[in-house]
């Protein structure tokens, strides 16, 4: 190994092969003296015994993992979630305002109060946010539902 102050540089140096030594034959066994080794499985199993998994995760407790797929959503708006989708803008039109909203599929969508999200309808849209009111899915929670205002310019991207 040399070392220099700018540069380190490892030098491996191996042996020569021999050219005249030709690899030793295996020796071959017969299938009647082979033993199976039985294969012991990989990994952990874990018996809860009434207890909670410690593997999953408590932040996420009472989403719905089974609508949660890509495959099982439906198409457009009504495929998004509460937390998928970005107040853009607002438009006051004769009926009221509509909202600009932008998804997470890249794509922009034109909304009005009453229009539903994948879980979620849009409560009221006002110059400068839209209410959404959220279905829960906890458990635990004593609500249902829960409103979700979102903003313009959200405090994030205020930063």
């Amino acid at each position: 190994m040399i070392i220099n102050r700018y540069t380190l540089v490892l030098v491996l140096v191996t042996p020569p092969i021999a050219a005249a030594q030709s690899p030793a034959p295996t020796p071959q066994v017969p299938a009647s003296q082979e033993t199976a080794v039985p294969v012991e499985p990989q990994g952990f199993d874990y018996n809860p015994e009434g207890r909670r998994d410690p593997f999953v995760s408590l932040v996420r407790r009472g989403t719905d993992t089974s609508r949660s797929t890509p495959g099982t959503r439906g198409p457009g708006l009504g495929g998004l979630e509460t937390g998928e989708v970005t107040l853009r803008g607002t438009v006051q039109s004769s009926d009221g305002y509509v909202a600009i909203l932008a998804g997470v599929d890249n794509r922009t969508y034109i909304v009005r109060a009453g229009d539903r999200l994948l879980d979620g309808t849009i409560r009221s849209i006002t110059p400068d946010a839209i209410v959404i009111l959220q279905k829960v899915n906890d458990p635990l929670s004593l609500d249902d539902q829960r409103e979700v205002r979102k903003t313009i310019r959200q405090a994030d991207e205020a930063k």
